[in-house]
């Protein structure tokens, strides 16, 4: 009889585990995460003695949770919220490739466009080399180009102007589409492709196309739009004495396709709630597919400290990067300029954002990021997904 009584029992829970709704083991799954992320970010934040840190992560279409710590400002008692904007720095990317995506739907341009038709003045030492770069290349750091080309000219303050005369010293080190070579400075000429074909600014196509319908209310490109805003994150960067305040650099917002964009966590958290399918008015399916589709393969991100021990491989779409873990795909990209960090990451299938940033240059968000991921696609697959089968 007894026997009999623990059978029934061991039936009873098993049968219980069958039938328990997917959602909830994907809630589960979600809200284990959740509260592992929360107390690895907040000891990252501690030992790293980081100024201001803010992270939101998204499920099935939802703000799961949203937090913020430390302060704006090393010695000013303004702490940081969900609405505090910080410059997103490379993560800029994701946005500008998205927008020339809706152009191009809309027939403005092609993705075969050559550049020099909006950069006429644009020349390289190869001969013909300018003229077989299309708009397909500089979105997908295929270009051909050393990676990083004319940065550091970037950064001592030279004016763009200046700087792409001096590319036609520059020799390519293989064919258009043939390598992968992260650019900025050409990456940055989708804006006067943009700016030509709408008769627009590019900020206010950004604003009108992106911004405004995503609800992104304290989001903006520019120096003057970051200076704008009242609650904002000051930079910070490490010396040998600690952090220290510093002013913000406006070298890289004068490339703002590749690193101008400013948004607090909140919109950032919509951003990447957008990218699995759920504001399908302004980014569609098709769209969302064109700009994750791996085009470029990027071997040596594989071998990143922070991500060497879970990546199995890694590809660039047009302003994303694909990396793979466990054989599932993670769509990410992170960023970084003089005192700020940045980075944004979602799952198709299980239906995952995540977004992070910092007021600090510190590399603790890429182990954040990486160990984040690591424990997700560790967990089996339950419910969830992006919307739309995406």
């Amino acid at each position: 009889m007894l026997l009999s009584l623990r059978f029934l029992a061991a039936c009873i829970v098993a049968t219980s585990i069958v039938i328990l709704p997917a959602r909830l083991l994907a809630a589960s799954t979600a809200n284990t995460a959740v509260s592992s992320f929360d107390q690895k970010f907040k000891s990252a934040i501690a030992e790293h003695n980081i100024p201001g840190a803010a992270y939101a992560i998204v499920k099935d279409g939802k703000i799961i949770s949203i937090k913020a710590y430390g302060n704006r400002a090393l010695g000013a008692r303004l702490p940081i919220d969900k609405n505090t904007v910080f410059r997103l720095a490379s993560v800029s990317k994701t946005f500008s490739a998205e927008l020339a995506a809706m152009l191009v739907a809309e027939g403005k341009f092609g993705w075969d466009d050559q550049i020099i038709d909006y950069v006429p003045n644009f020349k390289l030492q190869t001969a013909g080399h300018a003229k077989r770069l299309k708009i397909d290349h500089i979105l997908s750091h295929s270009t051909g180009l050393t990676p990083n080309a004319y940065d550091n000219m970037l950064e001592d303050g030279w004016a763009l102007t200046k700087i792409i005369p001096r590319f036609k010293r520059l020799k390519p080190i293989c064919k258009p589409g043939d390598c992968y070579g992260y650019q900025n400075i050409l990456y940055s000429f989708i804006q006067p492709v943009i700016e030509k074909t709408t008769n627009t600014r590019f900020e206010d196509v950004m604003r009108a196309r992106i911004f405004k319908p995503l609800g992104m209310t304290h989001s903006s490109v520019g120096l003057e739009g970051y200076l704008s805003a009242s609650n904002r994150a000051e930079p910070h960067v490490l010396t040998r004495s600690g952090w220290h305040r510093t002013s913000v650099k406006p070298d890289y917002y004068s490339v703002a396709p590749a690193a101008g964009v400013n948004a607090s966590i909140e919109d950032l958290a919509k951003w990447v709630r957008a990218q699995m399918g759920y504001n399908s008015d302004v980014l569609d399916v098709a769209l969302l597919d064109t700009v994750t589709k791996k085009r470029v393969h990027t071997k040596r991100e594989v071998y990143k400290r922070m991500w060497r021990p879970h990546l199995d491989d890694a590809h660039y779409g047009y302003g994303w990067r694909i990396y793979s873990i466990g054989g599932e795909d993670i769509i990410m990209h992170g960023g970084g300029v003089s005192g700020f960090r940045s980075l944004v990451a979602y799952s198709k299938d299980r239906g995952i954002g995540h977004v992070m940033l910092m007021n600090a240059e510190s590399r603790s968000i890429d182990k954040l990021a990486a160990d984040f991921w690591a424990d997700v696609t560790a967990e089996p697959v339950s419910g969830g997904g992006a919307v739309n089968a995406r």
